[in-house]
């Protein structure tokens, strides 16, 4: 399997990295986050950072548009008809935008 995720530049000292990052919390994108469509899936730019993600396939795009509307991010998962048993290359690739910044708790509004 391709790989879901492309990270344009490591993340930054002082960031979460990916190990802090619990899928059975809630998420959802940075405020300074937008997400434009592209016809692979889609390109993340935070307008803070100025780090730009490339997410590869429009599963894991849908998985993140809805993660706010979720509890957690195994339930957003579900929602976009990721099983149980497959979602660990989505957990993953929520890890490292989570590590860059990308995707933030949702208490830390």
């Amino acid at each position: 399997m391709r790989g879901l995720l492309t990270v344009s530049a490591p993340a930054q000292a002082g960031r979460a990295d990916s190990s802090s990052f619990d899928p059975d919390r809630g998420w959802r994108l940075h405020p300074q986050v937008a997400i434009r469509p592209e016809p692979f899936g889609a390109l993340l730019y935070h307008f803070g950072t100025r780090k730009l993600s490339f997410l590869k396939n429009r599963t894991i795009v849908t998985v993140v548009r809805s993660l706010a509307d979720h509890p957690d991010v195994r339930s957003a998962c579900r929602a976009a008809g990721v099983e149980d048993s497959s979602q660990g290359p989505y957990l993953h690739a929520l890890g490292v935008l989570a590590g860059s910044d990308m995707l933030v708790p949702k208490e830390a509004e």
